[in-house]
C-alpha cells in the first residue's frame, strides 16, 4: 500500500505542475498531460480505496 501512496503523490505532483503550466502559461500540451495525470490519479485512488477497505476487514 505504501507503493500505491507514493504513486498517488507522484501523480498529484505531475498534475499540479502541468495544470499550472496550462493555466499560467497557456501551454496546451501541458493541459493534455494534466488530464492524463488526472485519469491515472482517479484509477490509483479507486485502487487505494479498495486496498484500504480490504485492510480494515
Amino acid at each position: 500500500m505504501k507503493e500505491l501512496v507514493t504513486k498517488i503523490n507522484a501523480n498529484i505532483e505531475i498534475f499540479k505542475a502541468n495544470a499550472e503550466a496550462q493555466v499560467v502559461k497557456g501551454n496546451k500540451a501541458a493541459g493534455a498531460r494534466a488530464r492524463k495525470a488526472a485519469l491515472e490519479l482517479m484509477k490509483d485512488l479507486k485502487e487505494f480505496r479498495k486496498a484500504s477497505v480490504a485492510a480494515t476487514k
